[in-house]
């Protein structure tokens, strides 16, 4: 990679891709600080009042996040956080597409105000930002070959036979079960996205694709190239909510607030219901219960 590329360069041109919006637009909207400074200071909740929106990380994997053609930001995590931002006084929410790996520094460096991603909980990514409570409580799966060849059903599996190589996304839960599970790097294929890992397993590169069970089961419906496993017994316990910059916990609190009592609404369970989620997962689970969760 280039050295006299600025960071700003990088994440507001080809490393990644605004959504819903033109060309001179995208460029407009990247708002940076200078290198080392961090996000913009300041409630994000009263910038978002003043300018009508906030900047929100998503990825286009559904049912967590989807990327409509038209640029519209759709997904169980996206259309919780439009509903509950509109009870705050923010009409609405503009999406940029960004890596999994990247949606921290991202929200570090102030080119975007919150994620909304699916990014689930864990103690390093909780150690970096300020999530809000859970709105989604998430298994996961292996997609494997028809048949399930390999017989892969648990991470004890893979850890069984060093032969057995395993897709993960760059940055994502399901790589920091693998790490935190001392499963060796030689055992890890790094893909980039679902598309690449169910190639990469239908080209025989990898003997399973580790994802959240949800996503596999859609991806299943329109690919019948792979099986999806059970959930796996031995993956640990996650979820996922909106993330934020991490001094602003007084946001986070008055987002809290609202959230506790959507989650208990109508609006909640049919965005829930909607993208294949059970509402009532949610209900009983703290932030704080799952960013224990190692990685």
């Amino acid at each position: 990679m280039p050295r006299d590329l600025s960071r700003r360069q990088l994440l507001c041109g080809a490393g990644v891709l605004a959504v819903g919006l033109p060309l001179a637009g995208q460029l407009s909207g990247c708002t940076f600080t200078e290198p080392g400074t961090g996000a913009p200071k300041g409630s994000v909740l009263d910038r978002g009042r003043r300018q009508g929106y906030l900047r929100v990380a998503v990825f286009n994997e559904p049912p967590y996040t989807k990327l409509e053609v038209d640029g519209t930001v759709t997904g169980a995590e996206p259309d919780v956080l439009r509903a509950v931002l509109q009870r705050l006084g923010i009409d609405d929410i503009r999406g940029t597409r960004i890596e999994y790996d990247a949606m921290i520094p991202s929200l570090k460096s102030g080119q975007v105000d919150v994620i909304a991603a699916g990014l689930f909980m864990k103690q390093s990514r909780c150690a970096e930002v300020a999530y809000t409570e859970p709105v989604i409580v998430s298994t996961e799966s292996f997609a494997v070959p028809p048949g399930n060849p390999g017989n892969i059903t648990t991470i004890g599996d893979v850890l069984d036979n060093p032969a057995t190589k395993v897709a993960v996304l760059p940055g994502g839960f399901e790589e920091g079960i693998l790490i935190a599970a001392k499963v060796p790097q030689s055992q890890r294929v790094i893909v980039r996205d679902n598309v690449s890992g169910v190639e990469a397993l239908a080209a025989g590169r990898v003997d399973a694709f580790l994802l959240p069970s949800l996503s596999l089961r859609g991806m299943a419906e329109v690919n019948k190239r792979f099986d999806v496993t059970a959930p796996i017994e031995d993956a640990p316990a996650t979820g996922s909510g909106a993330a934020f910059e991490q001094s602003q916990t007084d946001d986070v609190a008055e987002y809290n607030a609202v959230l506790d009592g959507f989650k208990q609404g109508q609006e909640f369970a049919d965005i829930m219901q909607k993208w294949g989620f059970d509402a009532g997962a949610a209900l009983g689970v703290t932030a704080a219960e799952l960013c224990e969760a190692q990685g």
